[in-house]
């Protein structure tokens, strides 16, 4: 069966904690040290703390033979959350394809732009995909620090970005 995208029920929230944390212990070694892993692994199984987003949320999923590949979701209406793709199904397009649909039902609920907070994982695409730069943000997970990039993106109905963009530091 060919990769199929559809809405994020709640059956689907155990699988997507185990798609967040293999996507985090596959994809974040090399960018992120062991502690900044575990820490971000770890996320997944606390109880509580996906709950809120992956309940409230309006996400998507694609899907393929072996079950849910990657997923994101928008929360609140006005943030892209939570992009994740196994790492065996890394680099086949599913982010995008993600984006994109994420972007047009934002722009179909009435959102004008979208915000982010992009890792160093996810930043490269999004700044491909037409989101811009605006700021370095600084946070803790389980005491271990960690640095994010706001980004945003302005919604059109063409599928291009316009507005200024920001220069990234450095």
């Amino acid at each position: 069966m060919a990769p199929r995208l559809r809405p994020i029920t709640p059956a689907d929230h155990s699988a997507l904690r185990e798609v967040y944390q293999q996507a985090v212990f596959s994809q974040a070694p090399g960018l992120y040290s062991e502690a900044q892993v575990q820490a971000w692994a770890a996320v997944a199984v606390l109880p509580g703390v996906l709950d809120g987003a992956l309940t409230a949320g309006e996400g998507l999923l694609i899907e393929g033979d072996g079950g849910i590949e990657a997923f994101a979701l928008l929360h609140p209406p006005h943030r892209l959350a939570l992009l994740y793709c196994r790492g065996d199904s890394n680099r086949r397009g599913h982010g995008g394809r993600l984006v994109r649909a994420l972007e047009a039902l934002a722009l179909d609920r009435g959102q004008t732009h979208l915000v982010t907070e992009a890792s160093l994982i996810s930043r490269p695409l999004l700044e491909r995909l037409g989101w811009h730069w605006v700021a370095l943000e600084r946070l803790t997970i389980a005491g271990v620090p960690f640095e994010r990039h706001r980004l945003r993106r302005q919604l059109r109905r063409d599928g291009l970005a316009d507005g200024p963009t920001t220069s990234s530091p450095g």
